[in-house]
């Protein structure tokens, strides 16, 4: 399973806010079957099968195109963990957790 990090900014918008060109990448990515999203305050997480994240990935940095921005630039981590099972809710557990 993997988990990515993806960060979509559209450049050369009318105004400094891109909150609704965001707003309307996570929806895109709500609607997507077979993965989880999450939304922070500087990226949207995503979990599910790397190839089928892949996509919506692309679809996300498309989005703003579509809204007329001329430029869009977006940032993505992937961490895709083979030997055990993962998931965003647990490694948010795992922090949580820890004796300090």
């Amino acid at each position: 399973m993997a988990i990515v990090e993806v960060s979509v900014v559209p450049m050369g918008t009318p105004t400094p806010s891109i909150s609704s060109y965001i707003a309307d990448c996570c929806e895109l990515a709500k609607k997507e079957g077979g993965i989880k999203s999450q939304v922070t305050s500087m990226s949207t997480i995503l979990e599910g099968d790397l190839d089928k994240v892949i996509d919506v990935v692309k679809k996300m940095h498309q989005e703003p195109f579509r809204s007329g921005v001329g430029r869009v630039v977006t940032s993505v981590t992937i961490d895709d963990r083979h030997d055990k099972p993962d998931s965003m809710a647990a490694r948010v557990d795992s922090v949580n957790n820890v004796d300090l």
